[in-house]
């Protein structure tokens, strides 16, 4: 039997399986239909997994035949029986029909999650960057190393 953090680590790879795959109902089903969504990305919430859903359309439906491939480094990941919180370093990479990275940025993530139905959702998401002192830019490069 899986530990609550071994069930929740396994949302990370569903997720990474989504995007990859462009599979807006399987991105979805990872979601709370109540999820608020801190996007670092032009709005400021998503209220609900409609707002959500349209978001995550417009995202896949933009990519034509480019992929993308997420990773995540420094995860860190507690789990109780009723709530856990993920946090991670996450870098979205853009790559061609061919497997060919054409660009990478990376993002600061957080994931707050419920079981529901035998399975755990999240029900809030919170990404960021951070923003340069000297010119109010966001920082989609990491200089950590993990």
């Amino acid at each position: 039997m899986n530990s609550p953090e071994d069930s929740v680590l396994q949302v990370i790879e569903a997720y990474k399986a989504a995007v990859l795959e462009k599979d807006v109902d399987a991105f979805m089903r990872l979601y709370d239909q109540k999820v608020r969504v801190f996007d670092m990305w032009g709005v400021w919430s998503y209220e609900g997994a409609a707002a959500w859903r349209k978001m995550i359309e417009t995202w896949f439906g933009s990519l034509g035949s480019e992929l993308v491939k997420v990773s995540m480094d420094d995860v860190q990941a507690t789990a109780g029986r009723e709530l856990a919180m993920v946090s991670a370093i996450v870098t979205y990479a853009g790559v061609s029909a061919e497997g060919e990275e054409l660009r990478a940025m990376q993002n600061r993530l957080t994931w707050v999650l419920k079981p529901e139905g035998g399975a755990w959702k999240i029900v809030h998401e919170h990404t960021s960057a951070p923003v340069g002192f000297d010119d109010s830019k966001a920082i989609l490069r990491c200089e950590k190393t993990f």
